[in-house]
């Protein structure tokens, strides 16, 4: 029976995907001989799967675990003088509102309870995406665009001006971006649910996914001690700054830029070490073996990938993180900056930071698409960064970005924008109940929301590469061996191919 039914659409009649009881691919008997241009083709072409055993990229690699041991150098200093002398008090909800100088335990039982409610929004996503494929996107959608409405009219009420204009902007682009991202969803929809499919046949996708979720909450659990702790050891005022210790408004901003700096930076690669291990592991040898059912498919894929990613091609995967950390860096600046001129009512200055903030997102956003894509081809063929990122231009080139771009949809960005926005809510929320003493004056409730949201989104962004590395697989399977899909699945092949007919056209052999 078909699974594929004609629905109109906002551009005419498209063919929509709806699974049965079984899955939508695989169906086929054997092994599929890999026609492509003409030659019969092994999965294992081109060191496929069986890279070089060398350490690709060491210096990022060096400067990654030198990074990284400075973070836990001073997480271990400031957590013991904090513990040492109590915390500075404060505890969970009303009455334990602590010292007045600065963060205290009240902060750190706040932002516990943001990575718990990250955590568990990341599930919950993850959950409604895997049982309403379609529906999610739109969802997603709408959702981040009530909430910008919401915080645009909750500021217009409070007579918040600079940021009721900024969110006023925000909200507008969210409107026409969801009119223009509506018409992608149908094939998006479609690649998601192939995904999901695929992933109910490989357990190993969801443990990968939720190890690397867990490993980004505890990750995020450590990050708040230890920003609360510096606060705490070298805030000016403090009782420790009476012995010995060095205490500087200068020196507070520079170690939170430092720890803030490691902790995004570990969370990428966190992230893109779980996209190698799955596009290097199941989803990869999917596409190039067939369905594990077929006997084909290499013993224990997942772990195979996973050590190649934590160790040979751990270097290229610290040097892709980097450019993106820097650019996150620079995003937060100038949120930081459009924060403080809201704070001092300067919205010129405020909406000058803003529009900095969204042309540096913007190419944020581009590189770690483009990223994406370089450690895939470093996850199959064990690539450096540079020459993965030469291929991955090379394939955008021959296949067209435009089509590309789709899957970007099948990505969890707006859903981490609405998990980091419901992060921040709460934060603001427990603030205003709890009125602890250190935020009297409101000058710390800038900074704890910004960390939840940081939490917040990141715990999902983890979570999401989990699809993003499936539905990049299949781009990237296709860019190089677009028949081997059209054997695998060849429904979802003809509807690409009558949809976008260059990104099923062979690639030019080098």
């Amino acid at each position: 029976m078909s699974q594929w039914k004609t629905q109109p659409q906002p551009f005419g009649y498209m063919p929509v995907y709806e699974p049965g009881p079984s899955p939508p691919y695989a169906q086929t008997q054997g092994f599929a001989p890999q026609y492509v241009n003409g030659d019969n083709k092994s999965p294992y072409e081109g060191d496929r799967f069986k890279p070089k055993k060398r350490i690709n990229d060491p210096i990022f690699l060096v400067l990654f675990v030198a990074v990284f041991a400075g973070f836990c150098v001073l997480s271990g200093i400031a957590i013991s003088q904090w513990i040492k002398d109590g915390g500075l008090g404060g505890g969970l909800g009303r009455g334990s509102t602590g010292t007045a100088v600065t963060l205290d335990y009240h902060t750190v039982y706040l932002l516990l309870l943001v990575t718990a409610a990250g955590l568990l929004l990341a599930t919950i996503y993850l959950m409604l995406a895997r049982a309403f494929t379609r529906l999610i996107m739109h969802f997603t959608l709408i959702l981040s665009i009530a909430l910008n409405i919401g915080v645009c009219v909750y500021y217009w009420i409070t007579k918040y001006y600079s940021g009721a204009i900024i969110f006023t902007v925000i909200a507008l682009f969210s409107i026409l971006a969801y009119f223009g991202y509506r018409a992608r969803i149908p094939l998006a929809s479609l690649l998601l649910q192939v995904v999901m499919d695929v992933s109910k046949h490989h357990p190993s996708v969801y443990f990968v996914a939720f190890a690397a979720l867990l490993f980004q909450a505890g990750l995020s659990v450590w990050f708040t001690f230890t920003a609360i702790a510096t606060y705490a050891k070298w805030t000016p005022g403090n009782p420790t700054c009476g012995s010995g210790s060095a205490c500087s408004s200068g020196k507070v901003a520079g170690l939170i830029f430092f720890e803030t700096f490691a902790y995004l930076w570990t969370s990428q690669v966190i992230g893109n070490v779980a996209l190698a291990t799955l596009a290097g592991g199941p989803y990869g040898c999917w596409y190039y073996f067939g369905p594990r059912e077929q006997g084909q498919m290499p013993r224990h894929p997942t772990i195979s990938a996973f050590a190649r990613a934590s160790t040979l091609s751990l270097g290229s995967i610290a040097f892709g993180s980097l450019i993106v950390t820097i650019l996150d860096i620079l995003r937060l600046l100038f949120q930081a900056l459009r924060n403080n001129a809201n704070e001092d009512g300067n919205p010129v200055a405020a909406i000058l930071a803003c529009c900095a903030e969204c042309f540096v997102a913007c190419i944020e956003g581009m590189v770690q698409y483009f990223n994406r894509y370089a450690y895939i081809e470093t996850a199959l063929y064990g690539k450096p960064y540079v020459e993965a990122a030469k291929d991955t231009w090379r394939l955008f080139v021959d296949r067209g970005i435009d089509a590309l771009v789709n899957d970007q949809l099948v990505g969890m960005t707006w859903g981490a924008y609405a998990v980091g926005m419901l992060s921040s809510l709460f934060a603001y929320l427990y603030l205003r109940y709890t009125h602890p003493s250190y935020n009297a004056d409101g000058q710390y409730t800038a900074p704890v929301i910004f960390f939840a949201f940081v939490i917040g989104a990141q715990c999902l962004m983890t979570l999401s590469s989990a699809i993003e590395a499936g539905v990049s697989t299949i781009f990237v399977g296709l860019g190089e061996d677009p028949q081997v899909l059209a054997y695998r699945a060849p429904e979802l092949f003809s509807l690409i191919a009558s949809m976008y007919p260059k990104v099923v056209q062979g690639v030019p052999r080098v």
